[in-house]
């Protein structure tokens, strides 16, 4: 798998172009097809690029992780609240 002149999301959340990164073969307890780990020079790891078509359920889970760790700081609303919001849209709606 090439990365040269890509962008890449490296383990620490930063984005690099270009990365001299190198794939590896891990010793998993499983065999995980689609997806390694990339590592720099000094042998650190530093990418995870996966295969989307193989992977697509774990893309959504890593995905989904993103966004409620971004969202954490938001206000929450409590699940009565969210039970009244949604009836009040539904009524509005059959009012037409």
């Amino acid at each position: 798998m090439s990365v040269r002149g890509a962008f890449v999301w490296t383990l620490d959340g930063s984005k690099s172009r270009g990365a001299i990164l190198s794939p590896t073969s891990e010793e998993w307890p499983m065999n995980m097809p689609g997806i390694e780990f990339l590592r720099d020079r000094k042998g650190r790891r530093k990418a995870v690029p996966i295969d989307l078509k193989k992977n697509k359920q774990l893309w959504e889970d890593l995905y989904d992780a993103y966004l409620a760790h971004s969202r954490r700081g938001e206000r929450r609303e409590s699940l009565s609240t969210v039970r009244r919001l949604i009836d009040a849209r539904a009524k509005r709606k059959a009012r037409g």
